[in-house]
């Protein structure tokens, strides 16, 4: 496990992270009952403002979601949490309600957790999306999607304790067939709404980059970190940049 952990960590030089998380270590250190107890309040704290300052944009994204395309304005997945756990994921609906797309997804995460499923020519173009999304997604979709407003839903899935602020993303349950064991790492603690993927690159990186970048944070965690990488994702979020 730990070595094919090491090959996927090889992968990209210029990675974001904070010169405290660099520092030598004499082994995987795991944090105390406190920065979990910390970490709790800290979410519940700033989600419940965000969720109160905010609540004038949710209403004007349900709106114009109802406007723009029939459906519900929510849309809810069944995701893996904390050791796996089931619990239900929400979104703003950023794509047409009247056809599934379950299976073309499953087919996408198929391919892209083994290593395909790029859309777009020549390395800097990558981006891993399902190429039906082009033609699904609906036009307030494409600005949800563009400015990452589709995920402020998971404020509810951080107060209910299913997410943190920070971790990594949750997992969809039929990606879970596709893992290799040392994926299954990511299961370790809350999924969060931004982590070092989301301000290293989003949807330009393959999966075991993004996984490599989920056990870094895993094994260095702390309430320092969580505050920095919060900190990072204002600006990454603000330009667009690798949203996909």
């Amino acid at each position: 496990m730990l070595q094919g952990q090491r090959q996927a960590t090889s992968w990209r030089q210029t990675t974001v992270t904070p010169s405290f998380i660099d520092r030598p270590r004499t082994g995987v250190l795991t944090p105390g009952r406190g920065y979990e107890i910390a970490k709790r309040v800290l979410d519940v704290v700033l989600a419940t403002i965000l969720l109160v300052v905010l609540s004038p944009l949710f209403l004007i994204i349900a709106v114009a979601i109802k406007l723009d395309s029939p459906g519900p304005v929510i849309h809810v997945q069944r995701r893996l949490g904390k050791h796996g756990r089931v619990f239900r994921f929400y979104k703003f609906r950023s794509m047409t309600a009247d056809v599934d797309h379950t299976l073309a997804h499953r087919e996408f995460v198929r391919a892209y957790i083994n290593g395909d499923g790029a859309n777009g020519t020549g390395n800097a173009q990558r981006i891993y999306k399902p190429a039906v999304n082009s033609q699904c997604i609906t036009r307030v979709g494409r600005v949800l999607r563009r400015t990452s407003l589709d995920e402020l839903p998971q404020l509810v899935n951080v107060l209910k304790g299913d997410m943190s602020l920070v971790g990594p993303r949750a997992t969809l349950d039929y990606e879970l067939e596709q893992y290799n064991d040392w994926h299954r790492r990511r299961l370790e603690v809350l999924p969060g709404i931004t982590g070092l993927a989301q301000i290293n690159g989003r949807s330009r990186l393959t999966f075991n980059e993004i996984v490599a970048l989920d056990i870094k944070y895993i094994e260095n965690r702390s309430l320092a970190l969580d505050l920095w990488i919060l900190l990072r994702t204002i600006p990454v979020v603000l330009s667009g940049r690798d949203a996909g």
